[in-house]
């Protein structure tokens, strides 16, 4: 068997394009634009890069980017007093603080303090708990765990009745993900660092999310024959014949897994361009949230 490959930048370009015609829409008949203010506190080079994709994927998408940087030092007052003024300003509709703060910052104070119809990373403890009770929905919903949502639909993945095994209990990815995969009637298994037999538990999973930050742990004779693989993992391992000395892997391995499962995203290409693609479609809902109300 050969997996299906699930072509995320393929998937995210669409969804990309969806939200551009809806952006043009919005600016033509409201006379309205989109906004996303976003918040970095350090220095942390990995951060700064990440909002620098986003900012300029807003403009690619004719969103409206406004960035906020403060120091290293800067205090949680300085920082929760920012996100205030960004809940009051009209023209922000969405607020994204950039994780990991720095440790002296109690991060899920400040989360708290974004506006629930701002929160368009979906982490405020409002849309978490939406999300978690049955028969509510969240204004928001994570922007990883939605892209890997987008991706089984786009696939043609059933999940009503599957089991689904998702491999890392992390609040931004394997929780949420748990959560939305049991709205979706599957059955749900979350396996971690402290699980048993994680074996036991693949091998009868029609749906494998792995999240759990472990470099090719998962391999192809642990899967059940057949099942889709979302591998969210990205990490860096030593490669000689890379001139940059190391390539990117997932948490899956994936020329083993690739001849069992029935489909599979790659690393890179799969999850990561979906993330900041979701954040562009939640940053959408945010605005026609806010357009309503006018």
């Amino acid at each position: 068997m050969s997996a299906k490959v699930i072509d995320g930048t393929k998937v995210a370009a669409r969804v990309r394009d969806e939200i551009a015609v809806a952006v043009a829409e919005m600016k033509e008949k409201y006379n309205y634009t989109p906004g996303l203010a976003t918040v970095l506190v350090g220095e942390d080079p990995a951060s700064a890069t990440y909002v620098r994709s986003k900012q300029r994927m807003c403009e690619r998408l004719g969103i409206r980017s406004v960035g906020h940087k403060l120091p290293a030092d800067a205090s949680q007052e300085e920082v929760v007093a920012l996100v205030a003024r960004l809940n009051a300003d009209p023209e922000v509709n969405g607020i994204l603080v950039q994780l990991p703060m720095p440790k002296h910052i109690n991060e899920e104070a400040v989360l708290n303090t974004i506006d629930l119809e701002k929160d368009v990373d979906g982490f405020h403890p409002v849309n978490i708990g939406r999300l978690a009770m049955k028969g509510r929905d969240p204004l928001f919903i994570p922007c990883t765990p939605a892209g890997c949502m987008e991706l089984l639909a786009d696939a043609g993945v059933p999940t009503k009745g599957a089991e689904a095994v998702i491999v890392g209990r992390s609040n931004i990815v394997g929780l949420p993900m748990a959560m939305l995969l049991q709205k979706a009637d599957a059955t749900v298994t979350i396996c971690h660092s402290r699980t048993k037999d994680l074996t036991e538990h693949l091998e009868r999973a029609d749906i494998v999310v792995a999240a759990i930050g472990w470099a090719e742990m998962i391999k192809g004779d642990m899967l059940k024959p057949g099942c889709a693989v979302i591998d969210v993992g990205i990490n860096r391992v030593d490669d000689a014949s890379n001139e940059r000395g190391y390539k990117l892997v997932g948490d899956v391995e994936y020329d083993s897994a690739a001849e069992v499962a029935g489909a599979i995203t790659p690393v890179p290409g799969g999850v990561g361009p979906m993330t900041i693609a979701m954040l562009m479609k939640n940053t959408l809902r945010a605005a026609e949230i806010a357009l309503a109300k006018r």
